[in-house]
């Protein structure tokens, strides 16, 4: 690498309020870490609007993904005690890659995913960062992005980065489960770790991590109907999403809101993959684009003269969220018309804008799906079985069955 962009980082070690001091083992790791595209991570809240619900989650993506880091460090020291091999290489590769899996999430993560670019997942996003920092850093991610795109001859390296039981998932839980105080949340993540294997190179838990595992599991699932659904938080992900939904066909018919310069792009247009990729600048404008550029939007269009849009941002800012009911049978038709003519009649509205006041969808959690991909475990014999077969205590395949519900959102009355 070129000397200009080694600078001296020495050693540094981290205070992590989760895992104590944690110290990150490449220099290459601090160097990309001081680049603007991961520093924007600390201007993206790790649980977009659960704040609202749960007022200490005001964690961030950068504090995840440095939390990751540490535990992949972790888990390839372990692999390697167990006479796994992996290279200098391979293991800067495995540690870059999940520093920077989640480098594209934009504003607000998951709730505009689909809104401020479409059909462009943030993985896809992500990858496009990822070459751009290896061109800046001179290859120094061709490995990592292997790794990323499970193109690399060794699967168990992009397993810990992306699978049923990968490092993204056991911080966040941890780090989740600690900045909502929802303990149900806390998994043996140490414990998981010292128990992972590599069997014809793919990754395994040793037999006797099973529980470990199941609690794992039965974690997710909690913090999933606790924290990442919980119906007031869908409530206010619903009014975000309807936010920008209002504010882009506005700015379609010509209207002029105030926003930051990156911002106000995306609202005039649906960039698709194509114009990413004919045009790098982009990828900048989008990577200059946070939580702050979204609310800073929000608690100004409170007083723009559009009802709709001034309606649901006074709202959203001042906590006044929608009343959300939760079924197990989809809303009928006669229901949605119904609270429809309640809604218009209360706020006097225009019938053609009751769609972004009255919504139904569905919600569906799945703790673990062995169709998509397995957590194998090695038993005692050196046989490798699926985990669900092997349960003995609890019944993982009843984990593994989707719960789904339906909701349906309105304004509470004035």
């Amino acid at each position: 690498m070129n000397s200009n962009h080694h600078r001296n980082n020495k050693k540094k070690i981290i205070n992590d309020p989760v895992y104590g001091f944690i110290s990150l083992p490449h220099d290459i790791l601090l160097d990309v870490i001081e680049h603007p595209f991961y520093q924007r991570l600390r201007r993206i809240k790790q649980l977009g609007m659960s704040h609202l619900v749960y007022p200490g989650a005001l964690h961030t993506r950068f504090h995840h993904a440095l939390g990751a880091t540490h535990l992949m460090n972790k888990a390839i020291q372990v692999l390697r005690r167990k006479g796994q091999d992996i290279s200098e290489e391979e293991e800067i590769g495995a540690l870059l890659a999940i520093l920077t899996h989640d480098i594209g999430h934009g504003p607000f993560s998951h709730t505009l995913e689909h809104d401020i670019v479409k059909d462009i997942s943030h993985e896809q996003i992500s990858l496009w960062l990822m070459q751009r920092l290896s061109r800046e850093f001179n290859g120094a991610f061709d490995c990592a992005m292997e790794i990323f795109e499970d193109k690399y001859p060794k699967p168990f390296l992009h397993q810990l980065v992306s699978s049923q039981l990968d490092m993204d998932r056991m911080d966040y839980l941890n780090r989740d489960s600690f900045y909502t105080g929802v303990s149900e949340g806390v998994i043996g993540s140490d414990r998981i770790i010292e128990m992972l294997n590599v069997k014809d190179n793919s990754l395994v838990v040793e037999q006797k991590g099973i529980y470990s595992i199941e609690k794992f599991l039965v974690a997710r699932r909690l913090m999933y109907w606790q924290v990442y659904m919980h119906k007031t938080v869908v409530a206010s992900e619903v009014m975000l999403t309807f936010i920008l939904r209002r504010a882009k066909e506005l700015v379609k018919n010509g209207v002029t809101l105030f926003a930051s310069p990156a911002f106000q792009l995306f609202l005039m247009s649906d960039f698709t993959k194509e114009d990413f990729e004919q045009n790098p600048s982009l990828l900048d404008e989008f990577a200059s684009l946070d939580d702050y550029d979204i609310l800073g939007a929000v608690k100004v269009w409170q007083k723009h003269e559009d009802k709709v849009l001034s309606l649901l941002c006074k709202w959203l800012i001042n906590r006044q969220l929608f009343k959300i009911e939760i079924s197990k049978t989809p809303f009928s038709e006669e229901q949605m018309v119904q609270k429809r003519k309640e809604v218009r009649k209360e706020f006097d509205l225009d019938q053609e804008h009751l769609d972004y006041f009255v919504s139904t969808n569905q919600l569906s959690n799945n703790a673990y799906n062995e169709h998509k991909e397995s957590i194998h475990l090695l038993m005692k014999n050196n046989e490798v079985i699926e985990v669900s077969r092997a349960s003995d205590n609890l019944n993982i395949s009843a984990l593994s069955t989707p719960v789904e519900k339906y909701y349906l959102c309105y304004p509470r009355k004035k």
